[in-house]
């Protein structure tokens, strides 16, 4: 039954739309004829407004955007009905060498992933001139002063640095940076913008969301914004476009869809976002003996180099690192890329050496294989990506069963049973069991992880980023089988995270990092409800709401860089200390 649509959203009086899209169908072909992806899909499209395409994995966003761009992969996925009108042209009916003109030079487009966007062995500057230069009759002074002028337009600091740097010697804040210079070195009519900020932390995606605002703004640019994230549809679009199994399912204004949206299945994407302010953390007895204690722990890599290969450089990724997990309770860890989150739950799983105490069951962790193996019975992990953590060559049960083989745990009848178990307990079938990993969704693949983690009846998980990649109801419903399991299983959790939103609603304790030391930490309630350290309120400040009335924090530009854990040998870097690790709102002090 094809899903209901509602009225587009009133568009400015007597303006002409710079795109319009009319009855667009988009098919892919298989072994049993042309299979719709995309039907049936009209909306119109303004100068100087921003249109958010909002929806799940497979709804069809980017493959809209894609026949907008006439990137559609040949010749499996085509469009098969409607037009896409620009400039009294309809792109569809375009040759290649047409749309090759049109394409970068009027509409453009910022791809989700920037280092797949950009040439791994060409400097910077080098591809914003190429790109300027493929499109404008311009000298290579020129088009370097137009590169120069993109770079500095995106806010990126040192700009003459970054044109002679490669991809690779940028942060991936910094590489979305010159992935939208590049789009606008030509001022489009039309800026593309897919799912720009779901892999960013949450102060560099308030950046790239601002910088987006402005461009527009400024440069009179119509801007189609795809993207799962609510949050960042209410505080950035004007219309919204919500889609579900390629079909449109409501067209209104950012207002009247969150005030009031007429469908369904809007109404569900709404209610699955996790909102700040609605924590509900439970309150473990801390009386009991802690499951995890960390005391002074420190990850520290060398760098080589000369023609002696010495050691010349430490990077500090984490430093004198305090704190316990009690049993049933869910401790997070946030703070952005590169503060040593990850590290810190790779330490604790013995699978980077360490220095200090850590310190499971109350026993300390060593850094010998031996370790490893004892407590991989007691300490699962559970990573961001389901898709690179599943060997694809075996079936979702044998990935299951996998632990239970490793460790010689019970007969091949009973681990075919358990198995069975887990996987109706995280809400996947039987018939899921012979199933490869490639046959399941995102959401499923992540189940199948959780089953796996489960297998061997673990005391704690570590859940790194878990669900950063995943949609909202996805999303959702993930969490709320973590904290099922907890209730009924005393599962606890080291939650490590950059989605403040989220950490809020799961959380019981919350420490956050920032260039590998904890700066602040207490209960979810302390922290979010009362943040003493500036980085904290930072971070917070940062987090888009899912409101479009509310009013945006005042922007704060970094002045520089963020300063570096690199030192050199013997030069140790300064120290942040907690008073205490066990309890209370804690706030670092130098």
């Amino acid at each position: 039954m094809a899903a209901m649509q509602t009225s587009p959203a009133a568009q400015p009086a007597g303006a002409k739309p710079v795109l319009t899209v009319d009855g667009l169908s988009i098919s892919v072909r298989t072994e049993q004829g042309m299979m719709p992806l995309v039907q049936d899909l009209s909306f119109a499209l303004h100068k100087g407004r921003t249109l958010a395409i909002a929806g799940e994995s497979g709804s069809g966003k980017s493959l809209t955007s894609l026949a907008i761009m006439g990137l559609l992969p040949p010749p499996a996925v085509r469009v098969t009905g409607g037009a896409i009108n620009f400039d009294g042209q309809d792109l569809t009916k375009l040759a290649e060498g047409k749309l090759k003109q049109l394409r970068g030079n009027r509409i453009a487009m910022i791809f989700q992933e920037p280092m797949t966007a950009l040439n791994p062995v060409m400097r910077i500057g080098a591809q914003l001139i190429e790109a300027i230069r493929a499109h404008e009759d311009v000298s290579k002074a020129e088009a370097r002063k137009r590169a120069l002028e993109a770079v500095r337009a995106v806010r990126l600091t040192e700009p003459e640095r970054r044109l002679q740097q490669y991809p690779h010697e940028l942060s991936g804040g910094m590489r979305q940076r010159v992935v939208i210079a590049m789009a606008i070195a030509l001022r489009p009519d039309i800026l593309i913008a897919d799912e720009p900020t779901t892999a960013l932390d949450v102060t560099v995606q308030r950046e790239v969301l601002d910088l987006l605002r402005d461009l527009a703004r400024d440069m009179n640019t119509a801007l189609i914004l795809i993207t799962h994230d609510m949050g960042v549809v209410a505080e950035m679009a004007d219309d919204v476009l919500v889609m579900q199994r390629g079909r449109m399912v409501e067209h209104a204004s950012v207002r009247k869809l969150f005030s009031n949206p007429d469908q369904p299945y809007t109404r569900q994407l709404l209610a699955a976002v996790p909102r700040m302010g609605q924590g509900h953390g439970a309150h473990p007895d801390k009386d009991a003996e802690p499951l995890v204690s960390l005391r002074e722990a420190r990850v520290a890599y060398d760098l080589h180099g000369g023609l002696l290969g010495r050691v010349v450089q430490r990077v500090h990724a984490v430093e004198a690192v305090s704190f316990d997990i009690h049993p049933g309770e869910t401790f997070a860890l946030v703070g952005e890329s590169g503060c040593g989150k990850s590290t810190i739950a790779r330490a604790l799983a013995g699978l980077v050496p360490h220095s200090g105490e850590i310190r499971f069951q109350g026993k300390p962790l060593g850094n010998d294989a031996a370790t490893r193996k004892q407590i991989s019975r007691e300490l699962q992990m559970v990573f961001q990506d389901p898709m690179a953590a599943l060997n694809g060559r075996m079936t979702a049960g044998d990935l299951v069963r996998e632990p239970l083989v490793i460790h010689g745990v019970g007969t091949a009848a009973s681990r075919r049973e358990k198995a069975a178990a887990l996987f109706a307990r995280v809400g996947l079938g039987k018939d899921a069991l012979d199933r490869y990993p490639h046959e399941f969704s995102g959401g499923q693949r992540q189940r199948i992880c959780i089953a796996r983690a489960l297998a061997l009846d673990p005391k704690l998980i570590i859940a790194d980023e878990s669900v950063s990649a995943l949609d909202v109801s996805v999303q959702a419903t993930v969490l709320d089988l973590l904290a099922e399991l907890k209730r009924e299983m005393g599962m606890s959790y080291l939650f490590i995270s950059h989605d403040m939103a989220v950490v809020e609603n799961i959380a019981d304790r919350v420490a956050v990092m920032y260039l590998g030391q904890i700066v602040e930490m207490g209960t979810g309630a302390q922290v979010f409800g009362d943040p003493r350290h500036p980085y904290t309120q930072r971070l917070i400040e940062a987090v888009p709401h899912a409101d479009p009335d509310r009013v945006l924090p005042a922007r704060v530009l970094a002045a520089s860089d963020p300063p570096s854990p690199v030192r050199a040998v013997g030069d140790p870097p300064d120290i942040v200390t907690l008073d205490d690790v066990g309890g209370g709102h804690l706030v670092a002090r130098s």
